[in-house]
């Protein structure tokens, strides 16, 4: 069975190395891929958003099944195009209706109201409403937590600590701070407590739960700074224990399923669910339509069950017929940035030591091949996972293996897994 991936980061060469591990392959594609995926199997130039150039390249290369990573495609409907275009390609993927859930924080958090799945009170306001918006932050207890509604490139929520810093961000984002993401803005509830994140595949009604884990956002050490798109990540999280693993069940991945089926949202593929857990009760804080990333590259290694078989229940709807099968390990996954990250930063930084890696896997991200070797390319890298019988044992092997690496400017947190 041939197979092409969509996407260029660490979750899509994560997608393709667990891939490469099944009996059922033939040939792996990769768009556009990057140095890392280019070693597992042939990458491919062409525009993940141009359906077209996916069309032409599924015909030529007789692909039987697309993986979709990113969101920006799902959301703007691909999978229902590609559906169209070709009939019995088999999609991972959600169509335009279930994307949704990730491209509108409004339309997710009314799909929670309606499935009364626990989250933060909040109220939405659009570019008509600045003055009542202005009027409801006055009365707001602090911290202020506003969202953008549309898709801002993950730059898109902001934590506002000062009534006036709030009211002025609220301002310029009704005015196009995140262009047309943010002319609807929901004032959000800030939540304390821990977070971490629980991916569900979904076939349109079966679901199957995959391992847990916590990501890490922000650049600094201590979880200071600014936001990223991921510092590193564990699996399994040390504190989900039996009981709150019973409630997210019940009271959120449950209705969650339910609710996509109660309203006919057209959904084969990944629901990433952002989970925090307050006074031993979880809270979504938001809905992905795909795998997040860099969990993915903590994620598939604790995935014993073939991932190839996993895409196919999806795709024929058959995935209460399938059985995940997880390894009892820890994973851990910490992610090497360019200097200036995430600001400014430069790219082309030959790589080193890559060939002296053991007894870790390093999933590429923002790299790609030059006539001297592979250079960075981007600002997240690397994410060098781990497994190890403790989380202790499984980050010391990550950072052993980071210590082996080295471009210009390099820069990664020594604190995952710090607040556990």
């Amino acid at each position: 069975m041939n197979v092409l991936v969509l996407g260029s980061g660490g979750r899509e060469h994560a997608f393709a190395w667990k891939l490469r591990q099944s009996a059922k392959l033939g040939q792996l594609f990769i768009a556009p891929g990057n140095a890392g995926t280019g070693a597992l199997g042939k990458n491919l130039d062409l525009d993940m958003n141009a359906v077209q150039e996916i069309v032409d390249a599924v015909n030529r290369y007789a692909i039987d099944l697309v993986l979709v990573g990113p969101e920006v495609p799902l959301v703007d409907g691909l999978v229902d195009e590609l559906a169209e275009a070709l009939p019995d390609l088999k999609v991972v993927g959600p169509g335009r209706s279930g994307a949704q859930l990730e491209g509108s924080k409004s339309f997710a958090k009314d799909f929670m109201r309606r499935h009364q799945i626990p989250t933060a009170a909040y109220r939405e306001f659009g570019t008509d409403d600045l003055q009542a918006g202005l009027a409801y932050l006055e009365n707001h207890a602090l911290p202020i937590v506003l969202k953008a509604d549309g898709l801002a490139a993950g730059k898109g929520v902001l934590i506002c600590t000062d009534r006036a810093e709030a009211k002025n961000e609220f301002e310029a984002m009704l005015e196009g701070k995140f262009g047309a993401a943010s002319s609807k803005v929901v004032v959000e509830q800030f939540l304390t407590g821990l977070e971490f994140s629980v991916f569900v595949a979904v076939d349109g009604s079966n679901f199957r739960v995959l391992p847990m884990a916590k990501d890490y956002k922000r650049i600094g050490e201590g979880d200071t700074g600014l936001n990223t798109g991921g510092m590193g990540s564990i699996s399994p999280v040390p504190f989900v224990d039996e009981v709150l693993r019973e409630k997210v069940m019940h009271q959120v991945v449950l209705p969650s399923v339910q609710g996509i089926v109660q309203d006919g949202l057209n959904y084969r593929g990944f629901l990433f669910i952002g989970l925090i857990e307050v006074d031993g009760e979880p809270y979504v804080i938001e809905y992905n339509c795909r795998m997040g990333d860099p969990e993915t590259q903590s994620v598939m290694p604790r995935l014993k069950s073939d991932f190839l078989e996993l895409c196919l229940a999806i795709c024929d709807q058959r995935l209460n017929q399938h059985l995940v099968e997880i390894h009892d390990e820890f994973a851990t996954s910490v992610v090497m940035v360019s200097g200036g990250y995430p600001e400014a930063y430069e790219k082309g930084k030959p790589i080193a030591g890559l060939e002296e890696v053991k007894k870790s896997t390093v999933f590429h991200a923002g790299t790609k091949i030059e006539y001297e070797g592979v250079v960075t390319n981007g600002g997240r890298v690397l994410a060098v996972t781990a497994m190890g019988s403790s989380l202790e044992e499984a980050l010391q092997q990550s950072y052993k293996t980071i210590d082996r690496l080295d471009f210009e400017g390099k820069y990664c947190r020594r604190d995952i897994g710090f607040d556990l």
